[in-house]
């Protein structure tokens, strides 16, 4: 009876021993799971974006600078209008009485020139005749002094006459010019955008400050006007092509093209944490869409940059590790004496994932980037496994060697199972 109850004691003691030893055995770690793509080969173009507003290629304010009531205005908001073409008209009696009167004096002055030039032929005529009869003994030189002093004067009176006469002249055209800039013209083709007075208002003109009456806005060539910052400027060229979308006209894209690049910066918030400093840029649309307004709200795309046949993984793969944590960070050497760097430097890298599923660690360099893939220079090849997600166990927890999974595949169309392809 003994003996088999210690038999089982015995075989309870052997099982318990194995099943302590096999809990202390040392078990692999619990594989991520994470969302993997393929490095491939391909084209990507780097893409430069920025938000503006629509305007015309070319606007002129209306102004005058002669101050008077405005009597008459023949246009109105939104009203096409031609080169040459009147667009109102300001009081101009004022005008025209300072043009008559500029007349008048330049008549007077006219005459009194063509009277001293009579004087002046009737003092050489008379020079003439003393110097004739001194030669023949019959006048004195007293006489001739005389006459030559006469012969001067005219010809000082005949100039001052004529430069009285060039003065009148200008203050004529001068008046005539003020007059004429009574009526307002119109400089160039284009629509009427705004008007800023009212007939019966007066327009307060000057040569120092405008008092502007209208905006004509040449709406045949618009453009947007945004701006792009300091590391994106650098790679802008006149004559890139762009792509408009206008917030008004949802689903449709315009094409354009860059045409100005301002070579000053615009600075924000300048000496603080917060300071920015951006560059404006003007991009030229094709054609006029339909519809479209100064001021309307839009969006830009311009390609900056194409490179074709180059290894294209999402740009999401990409994340930085510190360098020292690389597996073939090496430290450098001074003196005999292994010396760490002072400062943490940090590594481009990319995780692929291997036959036996699991990550490796890839130092990599990048070129351009696209809105969802980016360039790889070196470190890894076309047809790779690379990990592009979560991205919270790609930046901070996956590491080197870590075994990978990838997600079950959940149900697809018609109950056939289906996950992504890699």
């Amino acid at each position: 009876m003994k003996w088999w109850k210690g038999a089982i004691a015995g075989v309870l003691f052997l099982g318990a021993a194995a099943i302590t030893v096999g809990g202390l055995k040392e078990r692999p770690p619990p594989s991520l799971e994470v969302q993997v793509a393929k490095a491939r080969k391909g084209t990507i173009t780097r893409t430069i974006t920025g938000a503006g507003k629509v305007q015309a290629a070319t606007t002129v304010k209306i102004s005058s600078s002669l101050s008077g009531d405005l009597v008459e205005l023949l246009v109105k908001d939104g009203e096409p209008v031609k080169k040459g073409q009147v667009l109102g008209r300001i009081d101009k009696r004022i005008y025209e009485a300072a043009l008559k009167q500029a007349l008048a004096s330049q008549n007077a002055s006219r005459a009194d020139a063509q009277v001293a030039e009579v004087e002046a032929t009737r003092t050489a005529q008379e020079l003439a005749r003393v110097e004739g009869l001194v030669a023949k003994g019959l006048a004195s030189g007293a006489e001739l002094d005389q006459a030559r002093a006469a012969k001067n004067s005219a010809d000082a009176r005949v100039a001052s006459a004529k430069q009285l006469l060039a003065r009148n002249v200008a203050f004529v055209d001068q008046a005539q010019t003020d007059l004429a800039k009574t009526t307002l013209l119109s400089p160039i083709d284009g629509n009427v955008i705004e008007l800023s007075r009212e007939v019966g208002e007066r327009v307060r003109g000057s040569e120092l400050s405008e008092d502007v009456v209208m905006t004509i806005a040449a709406l045949s060539a618009m453009e947007v006007k945004f701006e792009v910052g300091e590391h994106e400027v650098v790679h802008l060229k006149p004559g890139q092509p762009a792509e408009v979308t206008l917030d008004a006209l949802e689903g449709q894209t315009f094409s354009g093209s860059v045409v100005e690049i301002a070579q000053k910066a615009l600075i924000k918030n300048a000496g603080t944490e917060a300071e920015v400093t951006s560059f404006p840029v003007t991009v030229a649309l094709d054609t006029r869409p339909p519809g479209v307004l100064p001021g309307m709200s839009a969006e830009v795309r311009i390609s900056a940059e194409t490179r074709n046949d180059v290894v294209l993984v999402p740009i999401q793969a990409v994340t930085v590790r510190a360098a020292r944590s690389l597996p073939d960070y090496k430290e450098s050497v001074e003196g005999g004496a292994l010396t760490a760097k002072r400062t943490e430097s940090l590594a481009k890298v990319v995780f692929v994932v291997d036959a036996d599923n699991k990550a490796k660690v890839v130092p990599v360099t990048t070129g351009i980037a696209s809105d969802t893939e980016l360039e790889i220079l070196t470190g890894i090849k076309d047809g790779d496994r690379v990990v592009e997600g979560p991205y919270r166990t790609l930046s901070k927890e996956l590491n080197h060697g870590d075994v990978v999974r990838e997600p079950e595949p959940g149900p697809g169309p018609g109950g056939m199972k289906g996950g992504r392809k890699s």
